[in-house]
């Protein structure tokens, strides 16, 4: 007679191996049949088939890993897509989303790889990957200042193409090179001429979207509610965006730029606490900003820098005498300062050698990818200097290696833009922006303990009810969808308020109306006002 306890045991067994063995199939059957949608409704399935990689494909590995940006999510345990799909035509992303709808998979849009929590291109359940990077035309119309990117085009190589056009024109966005354009205008993207011109998101003219059904829309066709949500919204919640039409903005021949660090031995806390009062309202051709950090002093022990940051618009004979009256305690003097090019600017600010080709930014890739984990903040009040010197023993603590915080001045433009005027909301009244970034070499390593503490202790000086975040800055830690099932507006105002506060309520209403269903989703997508009955939320 078999004993009780190895009866449970083998009943356990039995039951696990044919859990598995039924998961195993499920997935084949869902990866063959959307296999043979795919190959069958594609008008050449000879062409698509050399586009859609496969687990048994010798490159699914590297095509999968080449964008992966945030080494977090490309361990043995990360969930990996049935396919990767890169389109090289508006029909084969037409039969992608046909095909993942009609078998039961999601899908996750992938332009640059950089979302920081891998939402595009990790998921929990069956997925595909549409990778965008076939999708990467730049048309710069310099007559018009004007230019059609499409989205799966890095900043890089967009500043890049502008540069070979016209010394004077240039483009307000991020600070990155291999940031992909879809994701960074869908979510806002900001950079070092925001004060002067505005988010990227605030500067899209027009913009071309396949939608649930498949349709093909640019702006006339999909709406002003649409086209209001994609800019700055997440576009991933509303379709396949395509491409963008953006402004292009005249820059100078000469601008200058700065890096001047200062420790705390070098009244650092001063300089800061000052920098609060003076960066968020000083000419708004005039971007300082802050990195802290960590790091070995001259005598070799250790201290806390502020690398203060900066691009004028304009020649070192203006930048003096307007820091010298506006922030004379930083002591910037003429020997600080670089004049150069806009383009080499962009060079400069991400840190490649003085002299390195601009060809650089063409690279689709950051020369080393480690781990790292980010969170934001929006500052609304001066920090105290009492308060600031409570954050500076943070950095001595073992979580401080490798970790910063990167303080984003606004105001100028910033300050006269409606919060309503696109999803982004945080405008008037906001000094500056705080990102937090913790970073890691080796997985067994990682804790988030440190960076978890130091949002905490910056509560009391950030923005509340709600305390802002920023979305291209994803942090599912804030609160998250449920990925497999019914997620309430409620459930999703948790994070949503905190990215988009009163225009989250109209990005649900625009769901609602363009993707009803919620086909397009992930973590933190923009819910539908559909009831988990089918029904219409109407108290939305």
């Amino acid at each position: 007679m078999i004993p009780l306890s190895s009866y449970l045991t083998i009943v356990l067994i039995a039951a696990l191996f044919s859990y598995t063995s039924f998961a195993v199939y499920s997935t084949s059957t869902h990866e063959h049949n959307f296999l043979q949608c795919l190959y069958t409704h594609s008008h050449n399935s000879t062409s698509i088939s050399k586009l859609v990689f496969t687990k048994t494909n010798s490159s699914y590995s590297s095509i999968l890993q080449f964008s992966t940006q945030n080494l977090r999510f490309a361990t043995n345990k990360t969930p990996k897509p049935l396919a990767i799909i890169t389109p090289q035509e508006v029909s084969h992303i037409q039969t992608i989303i046909a095909c993942s709808r009609n078998h039961g998979l999601q899908v996750r849009i992938r332009s640059g790889g950089h979302d920081f929590e891998g939402r595009s291109y990790v998921s929990e359940v069956p997925f595909v990957i549409i990778d965008l990077t076939n999708f990467r035309e730049i048309k710069i119309d310099v007559e018009n200042r004007s230019a059609w990117v499409q989205s799966g085009a890095t900043i890089g190589e967009l500043y890049y193409k502008i540069s070979l056009k016209s010394r004077n024109l240039a483009f307000p966005a991020g600070a990155c090179p291999t940031v992909g354009v879809g994701g960074h205008i869908s979510g806002g993207g900001y950079g070092t001429m925001v004060r002067k011109f505005g988010l990227a998101a605030d500067n899209v003219i027009d913009a071309q979207i396949i939608d649930v059904k498949g349709r093909f829309f640019d702006r006339e066709a999909m709406g002003e509610d649409l086209f209001w949500a994609i800019k700055g919204g997440g576009g991933a919640s509303f379709g396949v965006i395509i491409s963008w039409k953006i402004k292009l903005v005249q820059v100078p021949s000469i601008v200058t730029v700065f890096n001047v660090p200062k420790t705390l031995e070098q009244n650092l806390t001063k300089l800061v606490h000052k920098w609060q009062y003076v960066a968020s309202k000083i000419d708004e051709n005039m971007y300082i900003g802050v990195i802290l950090q960590r790091v070995n002093s001259e005598s070799n022990s250790t201290t806390v820098q502020a690398l203060f940051q900066s691009l004028f618009l304009g020649g070192v004979d203006k930048l003096i005498p307007l820091m010298g009256e506006k922030f004379p305690e930083l002591g910037l003097v003429r020997e600080d300062c670089i004049e150069m090019s806009w383009i080499e600017s962009v060079l400069n600010h991400y840190g490649f050698p003085k002299g390195e080709s601009h060809e650089v930014l063409l690279k689709r890739t950051k020369a080393s990818k480690d781990i790292f984990k980010v969170k934001s903040d929006f500052v609304k009040v001066h920090i105290p200097e009492i308060g600031l010197q409570g954050i500076w023993p943070m950095f001595y603590e073992d979580g401080a290696k490798d970790a910063f915080m990167y303080l984003f001045p606004y105001g100028g433009i910033m300050d006269n833009i409606s919060e309503s005027e696109i999803p982004f909301p945080h405008r008037n009244g906001n000094l500056y922006l705080v990102q937090y970034q913790a970073h890691w070499h080796e997985v067994e390593k990682m804790k988030f303990n440190w960076i978890r503490k130091l949002y905490s202790n910056m509560e009391p000086f950030v923005s509340k009810s709600p305390r802002g975040a920023y979305i291209n800055y994803r942090d599912l830690e804030i609160g998250v969808n449920n990925i497999n099932g019914y997620t309430s507006y409620k459930q999703a105002s948790v994070w949503g308020v905190k990215y988009f506060k009163n225009n989250f309520k109209r990005l649900a209403k625009v769901k609602t109306r363009v993707d009803p269903l919620n086909f397009f989703r992930n973590e933190q997508s923009i819910p539908s006002r559909f009831t988990k009955r089918g029904k219409l939320n109407v108290l939305l």
